[in-house]
């Protein structure tokens, strides 16, 4: 039997500092053994999302984070754990994914992956799903927390968040 998801909730980020913002607020929620899957399209912000997540982990804002757009994945080690940062985008089947040690990466620890529909069977079934599309000058972030109503609950308390 599987494990219940949380409901999918919206989120206006009109900003690149209220995506940073969003980043930061992910980063003081994740533990190790938490995968974030970001899609979206092509400058959607999930790199921008995704380094502002690794600086907060890190506690450095001016921390270098670059795009693994070339190199596949970047790993961090910060103050509580490791953090791997993946760009799939150049991935031509999912069969490489085995190559990169992701899915050792997925039981100990935090995993941000942009393009996660090239992850194919290697998926975790418990990632935080994060869809973000252009919207204005800003984006729309579409969150499915997985089995984490802990998350879901936070959200609510701190983002003016849509339901659906």
């Amino acid at each position: 039997m599987s494990t219940p998801r949380s409901p999918i909730l919206t989120l206006c980020l009109a900003t690149e500092s209220d995506t940073a913002a969003f980043g930061t607020w992910l980063a003081g929620h994740l533990v190790a053994g938490d995968t974030v899957l970001l899609s979206g399209p092509i400058g959607a912000g999930k790199s921008h999302l995704a380094r502002a997540l690794i600086r907060s982990r890190l506690g450095d804002p001016d921390a270098e984070v670059p795009s693994p757009t070339f190199t596949l994945v970047q790993t961090y080690e910060a103050p509580d754990g490791v953090i791997w940062h993946a760009d799939l985008y150049r991935i031509g089947h999912p069969d490489e994914v085995g190559e990169l040690g992701l899915d050792a990466a997925f039981d100990t620890a935090i995993v941000v992956v942009e393009w996660p529909e090239k992850l194919g069977h290697w998926q975790p079934a418990d990632a935080i799903l994060i869809n973000l599309a252009p919207q204005d000058d800003g984006r729309i972030a579409r969150i499915d927390a997985g089995p984490r109503p802990g998350m879901i609950a936070a959200l609510h308390a701190d983002w003016p968040v849509q339901d659906g």
